[in-house]
């Protein structure tokens, strides 16, 4: 179900010579926008455009955007990045829309790239990936963002969901489907469910691992687990009620479901460990065998940082696994039985029949 406010125009695009817009929301983003914008405008396509939409912001990330020379929509209330997005779709003139988060720094040749691939015309949509130099080193961002190019780097090319932190989407497409669905108010898997509807109608979406951007976020232990949990897993496992699946590529592979799978046997054993002692030794064992199927990550780690990082990132690995098992164990109690979850979409999540909007 398309969510609602967003116009229904034509699917068809040329596959060649199409004008890209694109769009970046920010939200009190106003020192990352110093670093990426810059960059970005170097990049950017003679006849392209920029768009950047505040949400809000009280750090003046809209009048250094302006000021940069980004075109700037700021309402008066913040409604979320996905609303966000879905406005710049709204006022664009591009036939393809580049979604970009305001904390990442495209390279010279990243757009090149994503355009390169939807010169085909069977392709709808396409996303890149972080590279593996990003800007904060403190373990915690360097885990979370290796981790990230990890599994972008080997990936299928053609993927089942989207991902909008570098995301390329034919602008009738993405209308069509109704854009991002407004009900997700945080950063969340608002581009992974868009993914779902595009391919649920039929659309290719492709990975296109070269398209690399430098993410510029720097992240906390604390932080990235309540990511993890709260923005990710919970509301994974609302999809999954909805009937919607898990993927089998990027994070969702046999392997990842496997070690996954350990560890929620770990913590299974660590809770009967109250009953016998001898469940402790059953609990570090499936640890273990879960950082075993993850070796190609820490083998990968200890290359590009050291052996005492993968030796760090182990542990962080198997917390970024017990976050995934307690949020998506904890979705499904939350949202309780299936016909009680509503639909992500204007039926179920924005209220009535989808309403038609001029472009602004």
């Amino acid at each position: 179900m398309r969510p609602a406010g967003l116009p229904i125009p034509s699917t068809t695009s040329s596959p060649a010579a199409f004008v890209l817009s694109v769009i970046v929301p920010v939200r009190d983003g106003a020192a990352f926008l110093a670093e990426s914008l810059p960059a970005l405008i170097a990049a950017l396509p003679p006849d392209a455009e920029l768009i950047v939409c505040d949400d809000g912001s009280r750090d003046g990330s809209a009048s250094l955007a302006a000021r940069l020379g980004a075109r700037v929509l700021a309402p008066d209330v913040a409604a979320g990045p996905a609303a966000a997005r879905n406005r710049g779709a709204r006022a664009a003139r591009g036939d393809v829309l580049l979604f970009l988060d305001a904390d990442v720094r495209v390279r010279p040749d990243t757009m090149e790239r994503l355009r390169r691939e939807l010169d085909d015309p069977a392709v709808a949509a396409a996303f890149g990936s972080y590279d593996d130099a990003p800007a904060a080193r403190a373990w915690p961002s360097l885990y979370k963002n290796l981790a990230h190019h990890f599994v972008h780097q080997r990936s299928a090319r053609e993927a089942s969901t989207f991902w909008a932190g570098c995301g390329a989407v034919r602008r009738g497409v993405f209308l069509a489907a109704g854009g991002f669905d407004p009900a997700y108010r945080r950063p969340s898997i608002e581009d992974v469910e868009l993914g779902y509807r595009l391919r649920e109608a039929g659309h290719r979406i492709r990975l296109v691992p070269d398209a690399q951007v430098t993410h510029l976020k720097r992240w906390t232990l604390a932080g990235w687990l309540v990511s993890d949990l709260r923005d990710r897993a919970v509301p994974w496992a609302r999809l999954v009620r909805q009937g919607r699946g898990l993927p089998r590529d990027l994070n969702f592979t046999a392997r990842d479901r496997a070690a996954s799978a350990l560890v929620a046997l770990a913590l299974l054993l660590g809770a009967a460990s109250a009953w016998h002692a001898a469940f402790v030794v059953g609990a570090l064992g499936s640890v273990a065998a879960s950082v075993v199927l993850d070796r190609a990550l820490l083998v990968f780690m200890a290359d590009k940082v050291s052996p005492a990082f993968a030796g760090a990132a182990a542990g962080l690995q198997v917390l970024h696994r017990t976050a995934g098992v307690v949020g998506l164990a904890g979705g499904f109690l939350l949202t309780g039985r299936r016909r009680d979850v509503p639909e992500s979409g204007s039926r179920g999540l924005a209220g009535g029949r989808p309403r038609l909007e001029a472009n602004e």
